[in-house]
């Protein structure tokens, strides 16, 4: 017999073509000029987005240009002494934005010295000309609206044309219309700009390339100092700029830290496993390869994972209800044994948060330092929850007035440029049916939360987090959550939460086209009629704020139950010499607000009858025994 074949003839030609067939050829590569019409297409649909953010921020606010000096910018620009072309620069960074000491008990405390330079600035290029300030604005809030945009294209969305939508709708959105069109509102613009290039300078000191067990390290220490210095810059423009540092530190904890490149099967690569094994003790190691098919397959234990690695409880939570979910997850981290991996794994990322913290606490202290270790005094008719007695009725209000800000975040259909003096009843009662506002708010901002603690493992919903980092953290200052704050609702201070709002939206809105897919173009057609929409309240908006006049007589018509609004109106009638209309309003005030000592003091100055205008000086200091003017009116009568 001859020597075995090893099989038989049919299992032998049955293996021959497996052995002899050629691979199919690597498709061909692109030709080099579709590459190259590819690249400049490319080019020019962003260099197009750029183009038309800018365009469309600069055409809502081009009626702004032909301007006055209205309101606050009075008091902080004409009246101002520290403004002056003659005055030292260093009174910009010893008074308030006022021009007021900030030691003085009338001070507001409001420190931003770098934005009463600017104002500087511009009367040196351009003199007290009302139109090269607003145009600073402008051009203010056209550079914020293409940086947004940068910023939403690099940390928040996948789909650059998402960025540039986000950008568009905040570009027009009515709320900005005081800090855009109103001059001292460059605060809130400029601040919000620094805001940005501080959040995008700490991102770019984390190796967001690193792949490894630890979070990952700081990759450029110049660009985390840029981070802080641009900080620092924001708050002395306003105070909300600090909330920069906490926005960068969750960014960082829950998005930096996470996304980095993985195996597919979710793993990290062997080398890498075998060199962290070799430095790590034995509690902490990765686990080793094993074979499966063929393939190497590492049990993955990411960078949050391998400090809380999935117990068979854990295994279980798929069935439990999102709540639970979220409260599983908190509780694991609680363990000694996570603990110990955390503060391992964690550790660079705990070094930037310590820097950052440290840093935080010695800008705190010197602001404290800089108001005389004194917080700002304010009246009943600033901010009336404040100096209620009942603590029910302090949350209850401070709590609506959250959700009021939402909804005019939502629909920016009722604008005031002042919302004091009963503008906003006190909610005295559970029972109050503006509770229910509050609640739907509160539901809202927790099923976001929670969607934020499940998902965050899987790096899902970046849009999510970042949104409510955005919306939150800014506001934090004017929600008298820490501290009493001279206003009920200032639409000014929206301007950056805005920012967050915006990203919220545009998420929303596509993954309701993504559910939508038969009626993607209607819900396309519906955003485009709604960025129309706001444009178009934005350009009717702003013509309210082109002189003292039209701003003070929209107060009277939008809120007439605002004692505020009628007694700044009637300032604006005594300067005209319109007496007896300014006579009605003052009354009109006082008829909302018994305890106007203002008023009353104005009130006596027109009045001819010399008894009566005496009573109306004693009765202003029955109100306020160290009102200046009434002491001066009162003294000449007698």
């Amino acid at each position: 017999m001859g020597p075995c074949t090893g099989g038989s003839r049919s299992s032998r030609e049955s293996r021959a073509p497996l052995q002899h067939q050629p691979l199919p050829p690597p498709p061909p590569p692109p030709p080099q000029g579709r590459r190259a019409a590819r690249a400049t297409a490319a080019a020019a649909a962003r260099a197009g987005r750029w183009a038309g953010a800018a365009l469309v921020a600069a055409l809502c606010y081009w009626n702004s240009l032909r301007g006055e000096f209205v309101h606050d910018d009075v008091w902080a620009i004409v009246n101002n002494p520290d403004v002056r072309p003659g005055a030292p620069l260093a009174a910009a960074f010893a008074n308030d934005f006022w021009g007021k000491g900030m030691a003085e008990n009338t001070s507001h405390k409001s420190y931003r010295p770098l934005c009463i330079l600017t104002f500087k600035l511009n009367i040196l290029l351009a003199g007290m000309n009302p139109f090269y300030f607003h145009a600073v604005n402008v051009v203010l809030h056209c550079l914020v609206t293409l940086v947004l945009m940068y910023t939403c294209d690099k940390a928040v969305f996948k789909d650059n044309r998402l960025a540039f939508v986000t950008a568009v709708f905040f570009a027009v959105h009515p709320i900005h219309t005081e800090a855009v069109t109103g001059i001292v509102g460059r605060a809130d613009v400029f601040a919000c700009l620094l805001f940005l290039l501080a959040f995008l300078s700490y991102n770019r000191s984390v190796d967001q390339l690193y792949v490894g067990e630890h979070f990952p390290p700081t990759a450029s220490f110049p660009f985390l100092l840029l981070s802080l210095f641009l900080g620092t810059c924001a708050m002395l423009v306003k105070e909300t700029g600090i909330t920069v540092f906490g926005v960068c530190l969750v960014y960082d904890g829950f998005l930096l830290s996470q996304n980095r490149p993985r195996l597919k099967n979710g793993g990290v690569p062997q080398k890498l496993a075998r060199q962290a094994n070799a430095s790590l003790p034995p509690s902490l190691e990765f686990p080793s390869a094993s074979r499966e098919n063929g393939k190497h397959r590492v049990a993955h234990k990411g960078t949050w994972n391998s400090c809380h690695p999935a117990s068979p409880e854990e295994q279980q939570q798929s069935n439990l209800s999102v709540l639970s979910r979220a409260l599983w997850a908190v509780l694991s981290y609680l363990t000694i044994h996570n603990k110990q991996k955390f503060l391992y794994t964690t550790r660079p990322f705990l070094k930037r948060a310590a820097l950052v913290l440290t840093y935080v606490i010695l800008l705190l202290y010197f602001r404290l330092w800089i108001m005389g270790g004194s917080m700002p005094a304010f009246s009943e008719q600033d901010n009336p929850a404040s100096f209620s007695p009942y603590l029910l009725t302090r949350f209850l209000t401070y709590s609506y007035l959250l959700a009021f800000n939402a909804w005019l975040l939502l629909a920016p259909i009722t604008l005031c440029y002042d919302w004091q003096v009963g503008s906003i009843p006190l909610v005295e009662s559970v029972w109050d049916v503006r509770n229910l506002a509050t609640v739907l708010l509160a539901v809202v901002m927790l099923l976001l939360g929670l969607r934020c603690i499940v998902a965050f493992k899987k790096l899902e919903h970046r849009e999510v987090l970042v949104g409510l980092l955005f919306l939150v953290f800014p506001f934090i200052p004017a929600s008298n959550l820490f501290f009493r704050v001279g206003f009920v609702v200032a639409e000014r201070v929206l301007y950056m939460p805005s920012m967050g709002y915006c990203i919220l939206l545009v998420h929303g809105l596509s993954k309701l086209c993504t559910w939508l897919n038969k009626w993607k173009a209607t819900a396309i057609t519906i955003s485009a009629f709604l960025l129309l929409l706001l444009s178009w309240k934005t350009v009717k908006q702003n013509e309210i704020w082109l002189s003292r006049e039209s701003l003070f007589r929209s107060g009277v018509q939008t809120l007439p139950h605002n004692a505020k609004v009628h007694y700044n109106y009637a300032n604006f009638l005594k300067d005209q010499g319109r007496g007896r209309e300014a006579i009605y309003h003052y009354k009109t005030a006082l008829e909302l607000y018994p305890r106007h000592a203002s008023a009353l003091n104005n009130l006596g100055t027109l009045t001819k009858d010399l008894a009566e205008a005496k009573e109306y000086y004693k009765r202003a200091l029955q109100l306020n025994p160290q009102h200046n003017r009434a002491l001066f009116n009162l003294g000449n009568l007698l």
